[in-house]
């Protein structure tokens, strides 16, 4: 009995038993993804169990897909056969694939959160961000820049206030945002619950199913300062307000600058000033209790412009071949690890050596302090930073990768000075200020 003879007795039956075996995967792949908890997606890209929950996330895609795939398949093959089973078999397994994948978008969307988990983490998207500022009275209209972030390939962006007309031209964007209030209604959020409510139910809840808030930043560079005592009690009744509209997974911080040190050099000294100390340990322990990270602030730049002479370029741009800070068994080759490694230092004396810091602002500007600044030491710096923090942790946690927002997206003019009105990676009529994105 030859080929065409076997398959003319037994082709409908194998033909029947692949629609079958198709339907029974798409099946399997609709429970794995049932499997699955839109709370447990937080889109961390680097906590263990994250990666196991990424990995199953993806084998259900897979499955789906193939699923679909085989379907159509065996629909055409049967198509162009003269005996097999009905075509409506074929169609019922592609539409049965079809609507698990429908579904699963379905079940997974308020804020897009599925669909965003995958563009981050399973495929190669960075953890990168650039901070969107205002402080210009040229800049484009923010539907445009939401353009640019996207077109340019940046995931993360950092927005310093609630400004609607921005938060409108983020609906169905798919970036991440960082959104801080105020500093100055910092004390209100903090002193009374209900002003925390109405600050996210005027901010938040409008935008959520169609913004994805990743962060919420309560206070810049309070710390040290006359609201810093204000920081904990703000990121608690903020929390509670977020948990009751449904994101109780939005991760709720603080930045904080390189003064807040009292001691940085070498690393292993790092230090917060004596007056902080106790709101800093108050801020680390609300931020342990929810696996956030601490947000700093790091700028090379400053430390090396203000110091030429005891701080080479080298270390202050990443560029250095041989250590140039050896403290104890920890080697630095650039002042960015060993600044983010004090931080590391100072948490550890307070009793927090676990929690985990990220970047909320790192840049050089291109000009305005000659010959500090320069278009090729700030591109030199942003791209070296980039790199390393999506590759590398610091001496003190060498497997601890950071978030890491760059400043800034523009050249605002109407910031105090030459040198921060050029920190920006595009002008404002949207050229590149150097080629980078």
């Amino acid at each position: 009995m030859d080929l065409p003879e076997v398959w003319a007795v037994f082709g409908s039956g194998v033909a029947g038993a692949g629609f079958a075996t198709v339907g029974i995967f798409a099946s399997i792949a609709a429970l794995m993804f049932n499997c699955v908890r839109k709370e447990d997606i937080d889109y961390s890209p680097y906590e263990e169990g994250e990666w196991r929950l990424k990995l199953w996330l993806f084998f259900a895609y897979v499955v789906s897909f193939v699923s679909l795939a085989a379907s159509v398949g065996l629909l055409i093959q049967d198509s162009i056969v003269k005996t097999g089973p009905s075509v409506w078999t074929g169609t019922a397994g592609i539409l049965q694939c079809v609507f698990v994948l429908i579904r699963t978008e379905h079940s997974s969307k308020g804020q897009s959160e599925f669909a965003t988990f995958l563009e981050f983490d399973m495929f190669g998207s960075h953890p990168i961000g650039v901070c969107y500022g205002l402080n210009g009275d040229n800049l484009p209209p923010p539907s445009e820049v939401v353009g640019l972030y996207k077109s340019s390939g940046i995931e993360f962006l950092r927005l310093y206030e609630p400004r609607s007309d921005v938060l409108e031209a983020l609906r169905g964007s798919g970036l991440a945002v960082a959104l801080c209030p105020k500093n100055e209604d910092l004390a209100d959020i903090a002193q009374r619950p209900d002003a925390a409510d109405a600050w996210v139910n005027t901010n938040i809840a409008p935008y959520m199913n169609d913004v994805l808030f990743r962060w919420i930043i309560l206070g810049n560079e309070v710390i040290p300062g006359s609201l810093a005592n204000y920081v904990p009690a703000a990121i608690a009744n903020t929390r509670h307000s977020l948990a009751a509209i449904g994101l109780a997974n939005v991760t709720i911080t603080t930045v904080i600058p390189g003064n807040a040190l009292e001691a940085s050099y070498p690393p292993s000294a790092g230090a917060f000033s004596s007056d902080i100390t106790d709101v800093m340990v108050s801020v680390a322990g609300i931020l342990a209790s929810s696996n956030a990270p601490l947000m700093i602030n790091v700028y090379p730049y400053f430390s090396y412009a203000s110091n030429p002479s005891k701080i080479s370029a080298n270390y202050a741009l990443f560029t250095a071949t041989d250590p140039v800070v050896t403290d104890g068994s920890f080697l630095y080759f650039n002042l960015f690890d060993a600044t983010v490694d004090a931080f590391h230092a100072a948490l550890e004396k307070i009793g927090y050596p676990d929690l985990k810091v990220a970047i909320a602002e790192s840049g050089w500007p291109s000009a305005g302090n000659d010959p500090y600044t320069s278009i090729d030491n700030a591109m030199t710096y942003n791209r070296n930073l980039m790199n390393h923090v999506l590759q590398n942790g610091t001496p003190r946690r060498p497997g601890e990768l950071m978030e890491t927002f760059l400043f800034a997206m523009f050249n605002e003019n109407l910031k105090q000075g030459a040198v921060e009105q050029n920190f920006g990676f595009f002008y404002p009529n949207k050229d590149p200020v150097y080629p980078f994105w």
